[in-house]
């Protein structure tokens, strides 16, 4: 069974809420970290908080979401083998998977519409990874 986990800071929050309903919707297992409302609260306790959900095996895919989707993603990616992949479009999805095998994807809320973030999503959650060169790049990003 595969596990999507999500979280947000303030900023993000009412995009993560949005997103995780459209997950669930779909049939997906999902499992919200927070942050819980719109109180403001720091964005790379998420990052890091999601980071673990994926580096304990817990869950594959994760979901963050903050203003500008830079800071959370930079703390997630403190992580070894999290590769979490700020997206603004299909586009950004399908190369972070098919290139990076990312397994987080990050949005910025004052960045991306809801529309935009689901596309990103549906494309990010249907893309392979491509392997072969991109394999050894990704392996130089572990190391």
């Amino acid at each position: 069974m595969t596990v999507w986990v999500l979280a947000s800071d303030h900023a993000g929050f009412e995009l993560k809420e949005h997103l995780e309903a459209w997950l669930v919707a779909r049939g997906e297992t999902v499992r919200d970290l927070g942050t819980h409302d719109a109180s403001s609260t720091d964005y790379p306790d998420w990052g890091h908080l999601l980071a673990a959900s994926i580096t304990s095996g817990e869950a594959q895919w994760g979901v963050l979401v903050c203003g500008s989707g830079i800071g959370i993603s930079i703390a997630a990616n403190r992580h070894p083998g999290v590769r979490a992949a700020l997206c603004h479009d299909e586009f950004t999805a399908r190369a972070a998977r098919q290139h990076n095998d990312a397994n987080v994807i990050a949005f910025g809320a004052r960045v991306v519409g809801r529309g935009v973030a689901e596309a990103a999503l549906e494309v990010f959650s249907k893309t392979a990874f491509e392997g072969g060169r991109h394999a050894a790049r990704v392996a130089k990003i572990e190391r």
